[in-house]
């Protein structure tokens, strides 16, 4: 087998040159995104959907890094805030509706732990993982092979080593589930403000015309 084919199949690999001749379609279109005018909105979301294998309506405000692009594959809405890594020698997979904050990064790749071994320049890439309608906070890094489930709130400046379940806040370093997400955290938009009452009729209105109160297990009710 050579590289490619070892890294594709999640086994340790050397980054040669057929690997890195891989990686510069991606280079070269992170470097037009990130020196593009920022507020030619229309021209950054033409080079997302050429450099991600699968988009719908991404947006990302650069700078943003990656290795491959081919790798990342995002649901629909998927927001993607300032001085976003991705080192996407594993699979990366994003659900819909997801939000990133600042300074997210997702590591894929790996090095081994003894020095003799990391010193023959074999590293490996472990997928990550993220279902849908998920927040991650800023500064926030997730290492490889992480599996984070549907609906969870990342808490900022968070290392995430080991998966998330479904319906969770979590926050640390290393990352811990800190409660579930209960029908009750709806009433709310931060700590325990709720809405005005304008935007209690936007927000119910907004509801009632996606229909999302099929897609959740709970009635609205603010």
């Amino acid at each position: 087998m050579n590289n490619i084919e070892r890294r594709n199949k999640g086994m340790i690999y050397v980054t040669d040159a057929e690997v890195f001749n891989e990686q510069k379609p991606a280079r070269r279109l992170t470097q037009k995104l990130n020196t593009m005018d920022r507020s030619d909105f229309k021209g950054i979301a033409e080079v997302i959907k050429e450099l991600f294998a699968k988009s719908e309506n991404a947006i990302v405000n650069p700078p943003f890094y990656c290795d491959y692009g081919f790798n990342i594959e995002v649901g629909k809405n998927f927001f993607c805030n300032y001085n976003c890594t991705i080192l996407d020698v594993g699979k990366v997979k994003i659900g819909d509706n997801c939000l990133f904050a600042p300074n997210v990064s997702l590591y894929t790749a790996g090095h081994p732990i003894h020095p003799a071994m990391r010193n023959t320049l074999y590293e490996y890439g472990k997928d990550i993982t993220i279902g849908n309608n998920v927040w991650i906070g800023g500064n926030v890094i997730i290492c490889p092979g992480v599996t984070i489930g549907d609906n969870v709130v990342v808490g900022a400046g968070s290392v995430v080593t080991k998966d998330i379940p479904s319906w969770s806040v979590a926050a640390g370093n290393p990352c811990k589930v800190l409660r579930e997400i209960t029908d009750d955290d709806i009433k709310y938009y931060f700590r325990n403000e709720t809405p005005d009452e304008e935007a209690k009729t936007d927000i119910e209105r907004i509801w009632e015309e996606s229909n999302d109160s099929e897609k959740f297990p709970f009635r609205y009710n603010l």
